[in-house]
C-alpha cells in the first residue's frame, strides 16, 4: 500500500498578504489625492469663471449705461471718439470699428450697415468697443463688445425728443414704451495675461 503525502509550505503567504494589502492601500490613498487635486482644480477655475463673468457683467453696464447715452448725445459731435476715448481714458476706453461702421450699427438696421462691418457673434473679432476693467492681484481684465444686429424701435426718430411726449388724456390708451433702437450684443471679458480665463454673453438692449 502506497501513502502519498502533501507537503505544504505556507512560509510566504503572510508576505504575498502583506503586499496586496499594501497595492490596494496605496491605490486608495492615490484615488484619494487625485480626487483632491480634481475637485481644487474645479474649485479654482469656478472662481477664476466667476471673476470673468463678473468682468462680463462691469463691461456690458458700463457699455451700456454709460458709453451708448454718451454717444447718442454727442452723435453730430465730429470729434465723438476722440472724446469718448478721453472722457473714458479710466478704462481705457477705444473705440475698434470705424466711425462709419460704428455709427451705422447705432442708428440703422442690420441689413442697412455697410458690408464691411462685422456682424459675427464673436466679440473678440474686429469689436467695436474695448474696454479694461481692474482685477484682483493688479491682473486687469481686456473686455470686447460688439453690436451684431440692431432693429428700429417704435419711436418716432425725426425730433430730438427720443422719450416720446404727450398731453393729458382721458382715453383708456394702452401707450407703449418708447424704444428708438434695440441692440444684440456679444461681450467676452478676459484676462490681459491669460486669455484662458474668459467668459462671454449675449445682451438685447433697447435704449
Amino acid at each position: 500500500m502506497k501513502i502519498t503525502r502533501t507537503v505544504g509550505n505556507e512560509d510566504g503567504i503572510a508576505l504575498v498578504t502583506s503586499l496586496m494589502l499594501t497595492l490596494i492601500s496605496l491605490a486608495i490613498i492615490m484615488s484619494l489625492m487625485y480626487l483632491m487635486t480634481l475637485g481644487i482644480q474645479r474649485t479654482g477655475a469656478s472662481k477664476r469663471y466667476k471673476s470673468a463673468l463678473e468682468a462680463s457683467y462691469g463691461g456690458t453696464e458700463m457699455v451700456v449705461k454709460d458709453l451708448i447715452p454718451y454717444i447718442m448725445r454727442n452723435y453730430d459731435n465730429p470729434q465723438l471718439i476722440t472724446s469718448l476715448q478721453n472722457d473714458f481714458s479710466g478704462v481705457s476706453a477705444t473705440v475698434s470699428a470705424t466711425p462709419e461702421c460704428f455709427q451705422a450699427k447705432l442708428t440703422k438696421p442690420t441689413a442697412n450697415w455697410p458690408a464691411a462691418c462685422s456682424a459675427t457673434l464673436n466679440p473678440k473679432a474686429q469689436p467695436d468697443l474695448q474696454l479694461t476693467l481692474p482685477g484682483t492681484n493688479a491682473l486687469p481684465f481686456t473686455v470686447y463688445s460688439k453690436i451684431t444686429d440692431t432693429v428700429a424701435g417704435n419711436t418716432d426718430l425725426s425730433g430730438l425728443q427720443l422719450e416720446g411726449a404727450g398731453v393729458a388724456e382721458t382715453t383708456p390708451v394702452i401707450t407703449p414704451q418708447h424704444f428708438p433702437y434695440i441692440y444684440r450684443l456679444e461681450v467676452q471679458a478676459e484676462r490681459a495675461v491669460n486669455a484662458v480665463e474668459k467668459s462671454n454673453i449675449s445682451v438685447l438692449y433697447a435704449y
